[in-house]
């Protein structure tokens, strides 16, 4: 006999009433858009009673979540990037200083004193006081090159060292430079990609093009100068020790190996500091807002095992001796080491508020562009571009729509109206689900949702026919219709599970549009099946205990 138990009845309606709600906003965007936009600029403190009147456009006690329109829907920003593949030159050469140094102090009696000499930024100029110990001093730093890891780069070596008269000049190799330009390119490919999409659901279209250039479009950008502002900001992050006084002259002569600094909090402060970091913010594992012992926002920071090494040794060493905490060549905060910290984790003070500290973490977090970006062309795409998509969207949707409640109506009759009521249902809950995750839709989303519409009667259309042909058994209708579902079961699942593999591996493999078009197959999938088992079940029960008919035509 059909039987669902009064609780599962509860729960399957309270499923369908709460995705409903969560979709309603989409029905009415303009009006809760402009009512999210004056809630958020109240919050920011700009109180003004046209921000009252807006914000009370849609309720509060209703859900607000909308459904984000892509590029291709509503427009957004559009930028053109590209990647100062040199500059990881000089910070490559400064990082490799404190090493080359180290290596030819401990061959002193041979090569005699050391002095680093004014270089260009992708090279290392050391002058030894006794050149007659220079092919020692070659093999020295040659010595400290390692492999070229690339398949083009098999066989060569990082780094070339020559000498000129006493100096010894050391340069990155041709090679060494190709492999360094591809890791800069894609370290800076995949931050962006974190800082513009850290959930996964804005759907931008972040794509490398040419050697070193990239292309970053995001929807819903008000303009270029915005979406530069969340991708601009280097957060680059070190630890350096302090070598002279800080003064207020920023022209100060420093020696080979050291640079001056302002400070972000002290205007007209100047530091002098080592060029070499002692650690780098790329050691970071983890940064997070938090407050300092006096309250005051701060920023907690957690050191992977070599930087914790490092920051550990140094603070032992150096215990009474300021430390700089550099960030974009701006020193935050130079506090006197007060004991050995070892574990890798400190905290980083300053002036802060608590939306500097959170966006600083971030940053952080996300981890510094390895190279500057230099903006070769940036537009922004207005939402009238969009509009004929949109349009065509909205028709095709509809004609589907029709039709497929019309051959549902005509076919199975009146099972044919609950299969309808159920997919009216199933579209309600994928709006639902896309405002409730923060999904974009894209064109191609729509085309997922459109393929939706047409899968989800197949289902229905599986259970349906199986009934029929229990009807044609000589069961009874309660039977009949129970044997149907049970029997049309495992045929459902199978057809809808290896839709969803695809739908997850469209989503795991590609981006932007394709990732849009994943997401709307994919919950399209889940609640379809849910409409097709449930829903429709639980409506042919309710209309069975109603009428108990002797007899049923599908």
């Amino acid at each position: 006999m059909l039987q669902i138990d009064t609780w599962k009845r509860v729960l399957i309606w309270s499923v369908c009433v709460i995705g409903l709600l969560m979709a309603l906003p989409n029905a009415f965007y303009t009006r809760v858009e402009q009512s999210n936009d004056a809630k958020a600029a109240i919050e920011l403190g700009i109180d003004t009673p046209e921000m009252q009147a807006e914000a009370a456009q849609w309720p509060n006690w209703l859900p607000s979540s909308l459904v984000n329109l892509g590029l291709d829907l509503r427009g957004g920003a559009h930028l053109l990037a590209e990647v100062k593949v040199e500059d990881v030159y000089e910070s490559r050469m400064e990082a490799m200083w404190p090493e080359i140094r180290d290596a030819l102090r401990d061959e002193r009696a041979t090569v005699g004193t050391i002095r680093k000499q004014e270089s260009a930024p992708d090279e290392i100029r050391v002058r030894i006081s006794q050149p007659e110990g220079m092919s020692r001093a070659l093999e020295v730093v040659r010595g400290l090159a390692r492999q070229v890891q690339t398949l083009t780069g098999v066989g060569a070596t990082d780094i070339e060292a020559r000498a000129e008269g006493d100096t010894i000049i050391v340069q990155l190799s041709e090679a060494e430079k190709l492999a360094s330009d591809d890791r800069t390119v894609r370290q800076a490919l995949e931050i962006i990609r974190r800082r513009i999409d850290e959930v996964g659901t804005r759907e931008p279209t972040i794509q490398r093009q040419g050697a070193d250039r990239i292309l970053i479009q995001v929807p819903g950008i008000g303009s270029a100068g915005e979406l530069k502002e969340i991708i601009g900001t280097t957060a680059q992050l070190t630890f350096n020790a302090v070598v002279g006084p800080r003064g207020s002259d920023p022209d100060v002569s420093v020696a080979p190996g050291q640079k001056v600094v302002p400070s972000l909090d002290e205007e007209g402060i100047y530091y002098i500091i080592d060029a070499a970091p002692v650690v780098t913010g790329e050691e970071l594992v983890d940064a997070q807002p938090s407050f300092d012992q006096n309250g005051r926002p701060a920023v907690s920071f957690r050191f992977n095992t070599s930087g914790a090494r490092k920051f550990g040794d140094y603070t032992l060493e150096n215990i009474g001796a300021p430390f700089a905490i550099v960030l974009d060549d701006e020193v935050i905060s130079a506090p006197v080491i007060q004991s050995h910290i070892p574990g890798g984790s400190g905290i980083i003070t300053g002036n802060f508020t608590v939306e500097e500290s959170t966006n600083l973490a971030v940053l952080l977090r996300a981890g510094a562009l390895p190279a500057g970006l230099d903006f070769l062309e940036e537009r922004t795409i207005g939402p009238e571009l969009g509009q004929d998509s949109i349009d065509a969207g909205k028709v095709a949707t509809m004609v589907a729509f029709a039709a497929v409640l019309v051959f549902m109506a005509l076919s199975y009759g009146l099972f044919g109206i609950f299969a309808n009521i159920a997919l009216i249902i199933n579209v309600g809950l994928i709006f639902g689900l896309l405002s409730l995750i923060g999904a974009t839709l894209t064109l191609p989303g729509i085309a997922g949702i459109v393929l939706t519409v047409g899968m989800a009667v197949d289902a229905n259309v599986l259970i349906f026919e199986r009934i029929r042909e229990e009807l044609k058994s000589a069961r009874g209708p309660a039977r009949a219709i129970e044997l149907g579902y049970e029997k049309a079961l495992s045929a459902i699942l199978d057809a809808n599970v290896t839709t969803f593999i695809t739908a997850t591996i469209l989503f795991a493999m590609g981006s932007g549009p394709v990732r849009g078009f994943a997401i709307t197959l994919g919950l399209g999938i889940l609640t379809s099946v849910f409409t097709a088992i449930f829903v429709t079940r639980l409506m042919i029960v309710m209309w069975f205990e109603r009428r108990r008919p002797k007899m049923i035509e599908v």
